[in-house]
């Protein structure tokens, strides 16, 4: 398996981990969640009821990833 096989594997389980983690904190309050690991950078978007969940979301990237750099991007509405 070569490095970028490699680093696509975790990415992608870091994704999934996240996605699981921002949904158990949430308690669903986030529709339409993406996750994107873009290098050192965790871009979430998607849709919360208040900002409260949006504020949950992010805590839930940075309990998992917190040398990662966050952006929040969910939309309240």
């Amino acid at each position: 398996m070569s490095n970028a096989q490699c680093e696509l594997g975790l990415e992608a389980d870091l994704i999934q981990k996240i996605e699981q983690q921002v949904r158990r904190r949430t308690g669903g309050m986030v529709r339409n969640l993406k996750v994107e690991v873009l290098g050192s950078e965790v871009v979430l978007t998607g849709h919360a009821v208040s900002y409260y969940a949006k504020q949950l979301a992010t805590h839930a990237v940075l309990a998992l990833a917190d040398r990662a750099t966050v952006t929040n991007d969910i939309e309240v509405f």
